[in-house]
């Protein structure tokens, strides 16, 4: 009884040794499929860039008249008169009615006045143009001294240009982005002796809309509306397998 007794327990040491050498193994084998399959993955940044102009411009103006509480109805009725000078002068220029967009008046009270003086108030109203015309609409912006030379007082907030086709030159640039991740890879595949495979995975960054030949660039994206000249740049990670 007790030999049987030591037979099985001897059994179920070797038992348990084997599985032990059998789970060894089968770890073992896994962790080497998993180096394995790293090794025939690569991951490479593709990019690409494209010159465009832009096809839309926002000119965005305002004028002003500085008016006493007592005389503020006269400075609304001087900034309405200034107000038709300037619709009369873009009419001039070929600028219609339904690209343009005429804010309300806007108030604002003037603290930098003598102590005891009457109070005085800003009171401004811009003036914003929509157009496809970029060159023209952008030679007006800068030659308003008709307006100035009949007493309007008159500046220029902003002037921004856009490329309205951006969306649909994302798509096509993320193409030529994907084509320069692929040829990087067999670039640096080739020196390990081996071959680039099928595309597993690709992820876009961030688009980067700067002036031309700007070398600006920032971690969320940019869209520089300063100049007519654009530069789209966009980036791809792409995951190849390794053949």
């Amino acid at each position: 009884m007790e030999n049987n007794s030591k037979f099985l327990s001897f059994l179920n040491t070797r038992f348990l040794v084997a599985l032990g050498i059998l789970l060894a193994a089968l770890v073992g084998a896994y962790t080497f499929y998993q180096i394995r399959s790293l090794d025939n993955n690569l991951t490479v940044t593709g990019s690409t860039t494209k010159q465009v102009t832009s096809d839309h411009v926002k000119w965005v103006g305002s004028i002003s008249r500085i008016a006493k509480v007592s005389t503020l109805k006269d400075g609304y009725t001087v900034l309405a008169k200034d107000l038709v000078e300037v619709q009369n002068f873009l009419k001039t220029k070929n600028i219609t009615d339904d690209q343009i967009v005429v804010s309300p008046v806007f108030m604002d009270q003037n603290y930098d006045q003598p102590q005891g003086a009457e109070r005085t108030y800003t009171l401004r109203q811009t003036i914003e143009v929509n157009s496809s015309d970029v060159n023209g609409i952008s030679d007006i912006a800068k030659n308003v001294n008709p307006l100035i030379e009949k007493g309007v007082v008159f500046s220029t907030q902003s002037l921004e240009f856009t490329y309205t086709k951006l969306p649909e030159e994302r798509v096509a640039m993320l193409a030529d982005a994907v084509k320069d991740a692929k040829a990087r890879a067999a670039q640096m595949a080739g020196f390990s002796g081996k071959v680039v495979g099928q595309l597993k995975t690709a992820s876009s960054g961030v688009v980067q809309v700067t002036s031309a030949n700007s070398n600006e660039v920032s971690d969320y994206g940019m869209y520089d509306t300063s100049k007519i000249e654009k530069s789209i740049m966009m980036t791809v990670k792409a995951t190849f397998t390794l053949k």
